[in-house]
């Protein structure tokens, strides 16, 4: 079964209450919709860094994130993260304002994870970005993994 590394963008869309913007409405859609129906077609991983991000801000909405987070198993960690996040900072690709962006295609490279999962289409699933980091990856020895939305996933249909 492939494996789809959750970030935090994931969790909090899905859990949040719905918007009235309808952009960001679209997007609670997309998140519920792949946890409900695409989830149980991979096996899901995450790390502690999501389980760090899922925690902060409001204490009703992070109970909310760390309860769909429970049942999700952590990668462990990899001595490796911070060179692979930094590689991707030094060429440009993540501004360092953003590391904990670079941490988390850190991390799922590193583990061999088949797919990151985000709702981040500023610094981790941007078109303009994705292929130097999936060259960067590529020059050290870590290509295989796909960048994704939950659209991608759904078909790009938001209605059941």
């Amino acid at each position: 079964m492939d494996i789809v590394y959750i970030e935090t963008s994931i969790i909090s869309h899905a859990t949040a209450r719905l918007s009235s913007d309808l952009a960001i409405a679209t997007m609670q859609v997309q998140a519920q919709r792949w946890m409900a129906e695409q989830r149980s077609k991979y096996t899901v991983v995450t790390s502690q860094l999501v389980l760090t991000e899922a925690a902060r801000g409001d204490p009703d909405a992070a109970i909310r994130r760390l309860a769909m987070l429970a049942d999700i198993p952590m990668l462990g960690e990899n001595p490796a993260v911070d060179r692979v996040a930094d590689e991707l900072i030094a060429h440009a690709l993540i501004p360092a304002t953003a590391r904990v962006d670079a941490l988390h295609l850190a991390i799922a490279a590193l583990a061999g994870v088949q797919y990151l999962l985000t709702l981040n289409c500023r610094h981790i699933a941007n078109a303009s970005v994705l292929p130097g980091v999936y060259r960067t990856l590529s020059e050290l020895g870590l290509s295989g993994l796909l960048v994704c939305t939950p659209m991608e996933f759904l078909g790009g249909s938001t209605d059941g």
